[in-house]
């Protein structure tokens, strides 16, 4: 299975190649890099799924989360609505015309789908070969599986991690000030209110794993508490069994369009670079 990071490669097309917002320009990057990553790596992984973002359980759960993007967003020059636009309209294009499966679930990040999905690949005797094709350092977490992959499309590269065990436990202890997740000795509030961090020192760290048995007895309440906020919103094992279910649903009653569609749909969406390499999307 190769599992895409739908919004990862859309968005790294426009913030990281600094395009114009232009949809068919970016209905052509998009496609282009999934055809790329099909072609490349079909022949040892499979098939393709197309992992989108909606709605997330974890503001309910932590409602700073992901504070700062929104707000760097309302600050930003960038159309985001019109983007999002072209992004969900070329994910309903994909899902009607192309032979993957596109899972969207309501309360469901594409970190949740890929982590699901990854799982279920894994677990109950299973060891089906899978390849996450994303930048985000939350997949290494999933690494500890010999069959599972993870290539970046930023770097151009495969990423590797030789511990990635301890690199969530790590992980974990200082949070993710990207998503708004404060370190362990930090309060819920600090990114919103400007607070800064209080210092987590390797020596700190390696007390915790020391003690991850019972780590209750080498933090102090107040520490332990914001160690079980953080692990629920980075460790993907504990996004909750409703939502986890929602997705499998998904994955398992979808149906997938006819690889028969993609032509006409490239001539009529006028991709006339990508009509001589539709084979490359089979």
């Amino acid at each position: 299975m190769i599992i895409v990071d739908y919004s990862g490669i859309a968005i790294s097309s426009v913030v990281i190649q600094k395009v114009e917002i232009k949809e068919d320009l970016l209905r052509h990057m998009i496609l282009n890099t999934i055809r790329m990553y099909n072609k490349k790596f079909r022949d040892e992984y499979g098939q393709m799924v197309i992992a989108c973002d909606s709605s997330t359980w974890r503001r309910e759960y932590f409602p700073n989360y992901k504070f700062k993007r929104r707000e760097g967003r309302e600050e930003s020059t960038l159309d985001w609505d019109e983007l999002f636009r072209i992004i969900n309209s070329v994910r309903d294009e994909l899902k009607e015309h192309f032979p993957y499966k596109v899972v969207t679930v309501d309360g469901a990040e594409a970190d949740d789908i890929i982590g699901t999905l990854t799982l279920e690949t894994q677990e109950f005797g299973k060891h089906e070969p899978v390849m996450i094709v994303s930048s985000d350092k939350d997949f290494v977490q999933l690494h500890r599986f010999n069959n599972v992959r993870q290539y970046s499309p930023i770097l151009k590269k495969f990423i590797t991690e030789k511990n990635p065990r301890t690199f969530l436990l790590e992980h974990v202890f200082k949070g993710d000030s990207g998503d708004g997740v404060p370190n362990v000795l930090s309060p819920d509030n600090t990114f919103v209110d400007g607070i800064r961090q209080s210092p987590v020192t390797k020596k700190k760290i390696q007390t915790w794993i020391d003690g991850i048995d019972n780590l209750e007895s080498v933090m102090d309440s107040e520490t332990y508490r914001n160690y079980t906020r953080n692990k629920k919103l980075i460790d993907l094992t504990e996004t909750p069994d409703s939502v986890k279910q929602k997705i499998i649903n998904n994955y398992e009653e979808q149906k997938v369009a006819h690889k028969s569609r993609i032509l006409n749909y490239l001539i009529k969406k006028r991709c006339k670079m990508l009509i001589d390499c539709v084979g490359d999307f089979y």
